[in-house]
């Protein structure tokens, strides 16, 4: 295992993470949660990277892909009563990613968010993002396809790779942990209306098809009509009537292999 502080270019950092290092485990996000638990000092902004992971997971309980020389790692945001509602750190998650992929391409209008917390490339499944809570913290852990993908039944994947240079892991982490901590001053400091204006901003257009899985319920589908003011989804069904999705898995008919 290596600790080591991460070193960024231009400006200086909010934060100087301390990114921790190592060759396999389980989960990166299961070991933070066992650390948070058990009360060991896991300060907010700091990370754990595994080269692989054997039993990493995505949303709705997914197996996540552990390619070599991609990315996967996790941090903490440690919630106090002043802060936004913590659903929110989805799409504050997801800004922090797209701010840290989008300078590696030559075309960032390939490069596209879908709700919540979901980076797309060129219409397929480039990065994901879970959310879990533990007491009061939540454990954000990250997956990027930086030098492959995998290949799925359900839905289009892509790396970085196809795009241009494969990232350099290391880089990657750092970056990311720049952005991450820069990302979570701003939900804190300016809170859950200019952060759901942004990620609006560089998400799928509005008028997209989409697909949703609401937990317990069947299938619906419609077209995306923007986030609510507290980053609920807005679906506009066939019908014309709107649906507000707070929880659900939602795929674009781009992803669909």
């Amino acid at each position: 295992m290596a600790w080591r502080r991460g070193r960024y270019g231009g400006p200086s950092p909010v934060h100087s993470s301390l990114i921790r290092t190592i060759s396999e485990t389980g989960s990166t996000n299961a070991d933070l949660a066992s650390a948070v638990r058990a009360g060991e000092i896991v300060a907010e902004g700091d990370w754990i990277v595994a080269d692989r992971q054997t039993t990493g997971r995505g949303r709705q309980g997914r197996s996540w892909f552990d390619g070599l020389g991609n990315f996967m790692g996790s941090t903490v945001v440690r919630l106090n009563e002043r802060d936004p509602a913590p659903a929110s750190l989805a799409l504050m998650a997801a800004l922090a990613l797209y701010e840290t992929v989008q300078p590696l391409l030559s075309n960032a209008a390939d490069l596209k968010l879908k709700w919540p917390n979901d980076l797309l490339l060129g219409g397929a499944k480039v990065a994901g993002i879970l959310l879990e809570r533990e007491a009061q913290a939540i454990v954000v852990g990250i997956g990027v396809n930086l030098a492959i993908a995998p290949d799925l039944t359900d839905r289009r994947t892509t790396a970085l790779s196809r795009f241009g240079p494969t990232p350099d892991r290391d880089l990657f982490a750092n970056s990311l942990a720049n952005h991450f901590a820069r990302e979570v001053e701003r939900w804190r400091t300016y809170g859950i209306e200019p952060l759901v204006r942004r990620w609006e901003t560089v998400a799928h257009p509005p008028g997209s098809e989409l697909c949703v899985n609401p937990p317990g319920e069947e299938q619906i589908r419609g077209t995306f009509a923007g986030l609510t003011e507290t980053g609920a989804l807005r679906l506009r069904l066939s019908s014309g009537d709107e649906r507000i999705i707070h929880a659900g898995d939602v795929m674009l008919a781009s992803e669909e292999s």
